[in-house]
């Protein structure tokens, strides 16, 4: 049976709707998703305090912990490019690791603090499913900095 123009009519406005609503709950939910902050501290390599009081880890990154090589070049690596600088925030799926840090990707200015640390050799891209959005471009920064022996793949 065909549709009447008026049924028609009725459904246009119901999909306008429903689109505009799905573009706000979009915009809303991307810009909900990051923060900014200030570093006050490095911990090491991955492990930030946000604030003086927030310890935060780097999502799908690991850098060397105390005593093994790179600890040092890592940490230090890490204070040039974070420390005392404001950072802007991503979170992914999980909001804390099993040692109660938060979970973030992290950016100063363009710069992908997590993939930076990958990129030149001061971590290795480790996937923590379920938190894994940024996992094949930090991949494929190991990649660049094992075929280039940076840092840890010297």
């Amino acid at each position: 049976m065909p549709f009447s123009s008026n049924s028609t009519m009725h459904t246009k406005p119901k999909v306008y709707i429903a689109l505009i609503l799905l573009l706000l709950i979009s915009f809303f939910a991307c810009h909900t998703q990051s923060t900014s902050t200030k570093v006050t501290q490095v911990i090491d390599g991955d492990t930030v305090i946000l604030d003086g009081r927030y310890h935060a880890r780097y999502i799908c990154i690991d850098a060397p912990e105390k005593g093994e090589p790179y600890f040092w070049e890592a940490t230090q690596m890490n204070k040039t490019l974070v420390e005392g600088k404001k950072i802007r925030l991503e979170k992914d799926i999980s909001e804390r690791d099993k040692y109660g840090r938060l979970l973030y990707y992290v950016y100063v200015g363009d710069t992908f603090v997590n993939a930076e640390m990958v990129r030149l050799g001061y971590a290795h891209a480790v996937p923590y499913s379920p938190d894994v959005k940024h996992q094949l471009y930090l991949e494929a920064m190991e990649t660049e900095a094992k075929r280039l022996r940076r840092g840890i793949w010297k």
